[in-house]
C-alpha cells in the first residue's frame, strides 16, 4: 500500500510539474511569426532548458533561445514608441493644423489690409498710388516675416515705408512738377525724411507702436506652437534605459517563452513598468499644463490694441493721415528739403497730366473683400485653445492611458506578473514622476532624462513668453530653438542609449487613443476599466484556468508528501 501510494505521488507530481511547460511550441511560432518579431527558422519545435535566456528566465523548459529574447526586446520596444505615437497623434494633428490654419488666416489678413491701403491711397491719390504699391507691398511683407520669426525690428520696418513713400508724396503732392524729380535727387528726398521735422506727424510711430503691440503677441503665440509641435515629436521619440527594455520585455513577451501567448500583464504590474519607463515624461506635465494656461491666457489678451488682425486692417487710416499731413505742409518741407537736396532736378516730361486727388473714394471700389467673422484670427484662436484644453494633463496620466487602453488586463481576470499568471498584482503599485519610482519594484530609474530636461527648460522659457514677463524689445525676441526636422541629429547622437535618451522625429497619425483618467497609487487596485473585446474574457478563462490546474496540482503534491511522511 505504501509502495503503492509512492509511485502515485511521484505520477502525480511529474505530470503537474510537466502541466506548468508548454507541450509543444507551435502557439509561440505561430504568433512570432503573425507579429513579424523576426525568422521562425531557429524557432525550436518543443520546449527546452532555458539556461542561456537573461531575462525570461523560467525553472521550467521554454519555447524561447536567446535569440527569440533579443528579437522580442526589439518588438517589445517598437510596440512602446508606435502606443506613444498613437496615443499622441490627435494632439499633434490638432497642432500642427492650426499652424497651419494660423499661417494661411494671418496671410488672407495681410493681403486684405494691403488692398485696404492700397485702394484708400489709389481712390485719394491716384498716380501717386500705383507707384506707392511697391511700398506697401513690401510693409505688410515685412510685418508677416516678423510675425512668422524673422529677427526684423518693426520700427526700422516701418520707418522704412515712409522713407520710400515721402519722394512720392514730394514728387507727386508737395513740388509737382510736369517731369518726374530724377532717381538721385528721389534718393536724397528719401535720405533726408528723418532729419526733416516730422513730415508725416506722429503717424509713423504710432503705426509703429500699434503694430508692434499686436504683432510681439502674435508671434510668440506661432512660436509657442512650434516648440509645441517639437516636444510632441522628442517625447514620441524614446530611447528606452536599459532597465524599461528589459521590464517591457517581461511584460510583453517573456509569458510567450512559456506558451501563454494570449495573457495580459495585471494592471498594477504594467502601471509600474510603464510609470518607471515614462517616469521623465511625467516631469513634463507641469510645464505642460502652465504651458497650455499661459498660451489661452495670451489668445485671451490678443483683443483691442493687441489684436493683430484689427490692427493691420486699420492701417490704411494712419497711412492716408500720414499722406494727409504732408500735403498739408508742403511748402515748409519744401523748404527744409531745398536746404538738404537743393533744387529738384527733373527727367523727361511725362505724356499727360498728373491726377492728384482723382474722383474720390466713391468712384473707385476697395479691392478688398468684406471681413469674415467666422473666419478671423481670434474666432481660430478660440477653437484652438477649446481643443488644446482637453490635453492639458497629457503628460500626467500617459503611462495609466497606455496600460488601460491598450495593454493590461481587465477586472477580474487572470493576468501575467511578470512570473506566471495569476489572479492579482500584489506588489506595491508606485506612483508618476521621477522621485516615485525609488520604490518600485519592476523598473530601476536612475534620474530625470537629459534631453526631456531640454524640453522642460524650453517649456519654462515660452511660458515666461507667453505670460509677458520677458518679452524683450519689439523685434529682438530671445531665441528659442523650435521646430524637429533639423534638431533630430542634435536629440539622437549625443547620449549614451542605455541611460535612456530621447531622440525627435516625426510620428505618423495613425488612430486616435480615447484619453482616460489619471491614477493615482491609493486607486490603483479599485480601477474600473473593463475590455469590451471578446478575446479579453477568453484569454481570461484560459489563463485561469491554468491557475486552477495549477493550484489543484499543488494541493494534490500537498497531500501526497503528507501521506507518504506519515507512511
Amino acid at each position: 500500500m505504501g509502495a503503492h501510494s509512492l509511485i502515485f505521488c511521484m505520477f502525480a507530481t511529474l505530470t503537474c510539474l510537466s502541466l506548468e511547460s508548454p507541450p509543444n511550441c507551435d502557439e509561440v511560432r505561430k504568433v512570432f511569426l503573425q507579429r513579424q518579431i523576426g525568422p521562425v527558422q531557429s524557432l525550436p519545435d518543443k520546449p527546452r532548458k532555458g539556461n542561456d535566456l537573461q531575462v525570461c528566465t523560467s525553472r521550467n523548459l521554454t519555447c524561447c533561445t536567446k535569440k527569440m529574447e533579443e528579437r522580442y526586446q526589439v518588438a517589445a520596444r517598437r510596440d512602446i514608441q508606435n502606443l506613444l505615437q498613437m496615443s499622441s497623434s490627435p494632439l499633434k494633428f490638432l497642432i500642427s493644423r492650426n499652424v497651419a490654419v494660423f499661417q494661411d488666416t494671418f496671410e488672407n489678413v495681410m493681403l486684405q489690409a494691403e488692398n485696404y491701403t492700397s485702394s484708400v491711397l489709389l481712390s485719394t491719390y491716384r498716380d501717386m498710388a500705383t507707384e506707392a504699391s511697391g511700398a506697401v507691398s513690401e510693409l505688410f511683407t515685412d510685418i508677416s516675416l516678423f510675425v512668422l520669426g524673422s529677427e526684423l525690428s518693426v520700427d526700422e520696418l516701418v520707418q522704412r515705408f515712409f522713407d520710400a513713400l515721402f519722394p512720392l508724396v514730394y514728387n507727386r503732392l508737395i513740388n509737382p512738377g510736369l517731369a518726374p524729380i530724377s532717381r538721385a535727387y528721389a534718393e536724397c528726398v528719401r535720405s533726408a525724411r528723418r532729419n526733416l521735422a516730422a513730415p508725416f506727424g506722429g503717424a509713423p510711430a504710432q503705426l509703429a507702436a500699434q503694430v508692434g503691440r499686436a504683432a510681439v503677441p502674435a508671434r510668440v503665440f506661432l512660436q509657442a506652437l512650434h516648440l509645441a509641435v517639437e516636444v510632441i515629436n522628442t517625447t514620441d521619440h524614446l530611447q528606452l534605459s536599459r532597465e524599461c527594455k528589459r521590464g517591457l520585455l517581461k511584460m510583453s513577451y517573456c509569458p510567450h517563452c512559456q506558451g501563454l501567448t494570449q495573457s495580459r500583464p495585471c494592471m498594477g504590474y504594467c502601471l509600474n513598468v510603464l510609470r518607471g519607463c515614462l517616469a521623465s515624461l511625467a516631469e513634463v506635465d507641469a510645464h505642460w499644463l502652465e504651458f497650455v494656461r499661459s498660451l489661452e491666457e495670451l489668445s485671451g489678451r490678443m483683443q483691442g490694441t493687441q489684436d493683430l488682425e484689427q490692427v493691420l486692417l486699420g492701417a490704411h487710416a494712419l497711412v492716408q493721415e500720414a499722406v494727409a499731413h504732408a500735403q498739408k505742409n508742403g511748402p515748409r518741407l519744401s523748404t527744409q528739403v531745398h536746404r538738404i537736396c537743393g533744387h529738384p532736378s527733373r527727367g523727361e516730361a511725362e505724356t499727360g497730366s498728373a491726377q492728384m486727388g482723382g474722383g474720390g473714394r466713391d468712384s473707385i471700389p476697395l479691392r478688398a473683400s468684406p471681413r469674415d467673422i467666422d473666419t478671423s484670427l481670434a474666432n481660430r484662436r478660440k477653437e484652438f485653445i477649446n481643443s488644446l484644453r482637453l490635453y492639458r494633463t497629457f503628460y500626467g496620466g500617459l503611462a495609466d492611458q497606455l496600460c488601460m487602453s491598450e495593454l493590461a488586463s481587465g477586472d477580474g481576470l487572470a493576468c501575467w506578473n511578470g512570473a506566471d499568471v495569476v489572479k492579482s498584482y500584489t506588489l506595491r503599485v508606485v506612483g508618476n514622476g521621477i522621485k516615485a519610482q525609488t520604490v518600485n519594484p519592476e523598473v530601476k530609474v536612475k534620474g530625470l532624462d537629459p534631453v526631456i530636461n531640454q524640453i522642460i527648460d524650453k517649456l519654462k522659457h515660452i511660458n515666461q513668453l507667453l505670460q509677458g514677463k520677458s518679452i524683450p524689445k519689439f523685434g529682438t525676441l530671445d531665441e528659442i530653438e523650435t521646430g524637429s526636422g533639423d534638431r533630430e541629429g542634435r536629440y539622437s547622437g549625443d547620449c549614451d542609449d542605455e541611460d535612456g535618451c530621447w531622440g525627435s522625429g516625426n510620428g505618423d497619425i495613425k488612430r486616435t487613443v480615447q484619453r482616460v483618467s489619471k491614477l493615482t497609487p491609493e486607486k490603483t487596485n479599485s480601477h474600473r476599466h473593463h475590455h469590451t473585446k471578446t478575446e479579453d474574457f477568453e484569454n481570461g478563462a484560459s489563463a485561469g484556468s491554468r491557475v486552477g490546474t495549477l493550484g489543484a496540482c499543488l494541493a494534490l503534491i500537498w497531500t501526497c508528501a503528507l501521506t507518504v511522511l506519515s507512511w
